[in-house]
């Protein structure tokens, strides 16, 4: 069989194959890395969100650290004592938050917001139970509510737009909501570290 006549320029050199071989791996692990945690969204301060594919599993009891226990008995028998203690219907809002639970934590923040209903950081964390429950339309209810009181709030802005994009698929509605936020902060930054900007571009 006569051997084939290929021009030289045809070929490409093994080092070179695996070099771009490297530069694609790269390239397709950092935009994965990219991609997931604009997907999980928040976690704290500008943020808290659980990812797009719907609530995460709650805590049972037997899940609670000893200390989370110790801590709900001791928030519960005080707000039973006494009803009215704002703070101690936030903490309680936050242990249950922290394990897991969102029917508890929107009935915990809930009644801190009875008392004393202008807190925009409570709303925020509200509005993050409520789409952890599987409510995301009672989420955007409640970050506009932090946003009217606090015009100036990140973290109700930022989780607005999570909440727009990967819950109810409206990715202009989340560009604008995140928009917002640059305007605020043009420097403010998703809880993975990542500039809010790239995740619009990315949009």
């Amino acid at each position: 069989m006569a051997k084939q006549n290929i021009p030289d320029g045809n070929f490409v050199k093994k080092e070179t194959m695996l070099i771009v071989a490297l530069v694609a791996l790269v390239v397709g692990f950092l935009g994965g890395v990219f991609y997931s945690a604009f997907q999980s969204g928040p976690s704290g301060g500008v943020q808290t969100t659980s990812g797009p594919a719907g609530p995460p599993p709650q805590q049972s009891q037997a899940d609670l650290s000893s200390e989370q226990a110790r801590r709900i008995l001791a928030l519960e028998q005080e707000v039973a004592v006494n009803p009215s203690n704002v703070d101690a219907w936030i903490q309680l809002g936050h242990v249950y938050f922290d394990s897991g639970n969102p029917p508890k934590a929107i009935r915990a923040y809930e009644k801190s917001l009875e008392l004393s209903p202008n807190n925009p950081n409570v709303l925020t964390d509200l509005g993050v139970m409520y789409r952890r429950n599987g409510q995301p339309e009672k989420a955007l209810e409640v970050f506009d509510k932090a946003m009217a009181i606090a015009p100036n709030h990140e973290q109700s802005r930022f989780n607005k737009g999570i909440v727009l994009r990967y819950d109810m698929n409206d990715r202009e509605g989340a560009v604008k909501a995140w928009e917002e936020l640059l305007k605020v902060n043009p420097n403010a930054l998703a809880p993975n570290g990542q500039p809010v900007s790239e995740a619009i571009k990315s949009l």
